[in-house]
C-alpha cells in the first residue's frame, strides 16, 4: 500500500526531475482610483455588513408586522366603541338622575298642586281665580269694546262631573249625519 500523494503545482509546471523551460508570468497591480462622490450615507451603507442571521430577524419583524397589525387595530377599534358605549351610558345616567328627581318633585304635594294651577288653571274652593284675555290694552280686531264690564264677581253653582256626563253622553247619543 501505497501513502496518499500531496498535491503538487499544477498547470504546465516543471515534474520533478525535469528541467523547467517556460517562466511563470509575473503579475502586476495597480490601483485605480475612480472618481466617487462620497457621503456620509453611503460610508455608512458601504460599511453595513448583512449577513443571513440580520436576514432572519428582518424577516421576523415583518411578519410580527404583519401578523399583529390586524389585532392592533381591532384592539383601537374595539377601545373607541367602549369609550363611545362609556359616553352613552354616562349621558344615560344623567338622564336618569334628572327623572329620578323629577319623580321625588311630584311626590311633594305643594309641586303638584303648583302644577296643577299653570297647567290647568284649577283653583282650590275659595280662591279667586282671574284670567287676563287681553293685556294690551288694545282690541283684537281694532274696535273698541262694547260689552259693559262689571264690578260683581259671578259665582256659578254647575256640578262639573254632571256637566262632562251629559256633554258625553249628548256627543255619543247624537245621531250621525249621512257621509256624502
Amino acid at each position: 500500500m501505497t501513502p496518499p500523494r500531496l498535491p503538487g503545482p499544477r498547470g504546465p509546471a516543471a515534474r520533478p526531475g525535469e528541467p523547467s523551460s517556460k517562466k511563470a508570468p509575473t503579475v502586476e497591480k495597480r490601483t485605480v482610483k475612480v472618481a466617487i462622490d462620497e457621503t456620509a450615507v453611503r460610508s455608512w451603507l458601504r460599511g453595513l455588513r448583512l449577513s443571513g442571521f440580520s436576514f432572519v430577524m428582518m424577516g421576523i419583524l415583518v411578519l410580527a408586522v404583519v401578523v399583529l397589525a390586524p389585532s392592533v387595530r381591532t384592539y383601537a377599534e374595539q377601545r373607541q366603541q367602549i369609550d363611545d358605549l362609556s359616553n352613552t351610558v354616562a349621558a344615560q345616567q344623567d338622564s336618569v338622575d334628572d327623572l329620578k328627581a323629577e319623580r321625588e318633585r311630584w311626590n311633594d304635594r305643594t309641586y303638584v298642586t303648583t302644577q296643577a294651577r299653570e297647567r290647568f288653571s284649577y283653583v282650590l274652593p275659595g280662591d279667586i281665580s282671574f284670567l287676563v284675555l287681553n293685556d294690551t290694552g288694545a282690541s283684537v280686531d281694532g274696535a273698541a269694546d262694547t260689552a259693559p264690564i262689571s264690578a260683581a264677581i259671578q259665582d256659578t253653582e254647575v256640578d262639573w262631573v254632571d256637566s262632562v256626563f251629559r256633554s258625553v253622553m249628548t256627543a255619543g247619543l247624537a245621531p250621525q249625519e249621512a257621509a256624502q
